[in-house]
């Protein structure tokens, strides 16, 4: 006997989906036997701008740094950040 999926509500932003999902049972609104692989090779991920008080003399340094690897300043600094939380989270 199959089973009668719930209609998945509309959402106002990605935060309400979010806690939506977090809090129910995607198999109660999702057929996932039907379900098919994708690829979405041009999805980026949700950014949020942040402020961030660095030194004047850091902020030169990494601009250094930054243009030696010909990359902008901002993206060495979430490459550093993110090589370093891939380390410190492998030890969790």
């Amino acid at each position: 006997m199959k089973k009668k999926l719930k209609e998945i509500p509309k959402f106002k932003n990605e935060d309400e989906e979010r806690e939506f999902w977090w809090t129910h049972d995607s198999t109660e609104y999702v057929d996932w036997d039907k379900a098919e692989f994708v690829i979405f090779p041009n999805l980026k991920p949700t950014t949020r701008t942040i402020s961030l008080r660095l030194p004047n003399s850091m902020l030169e340094r990494l601009k250094v740094a930054a243009n030696k690897r010909d990359v902008p300043y901002q993206s060495l600094i979430k490459m550093f950040l993110k090589e370093r939380l891939d380390e410190e989270l492998k030890f969790s």
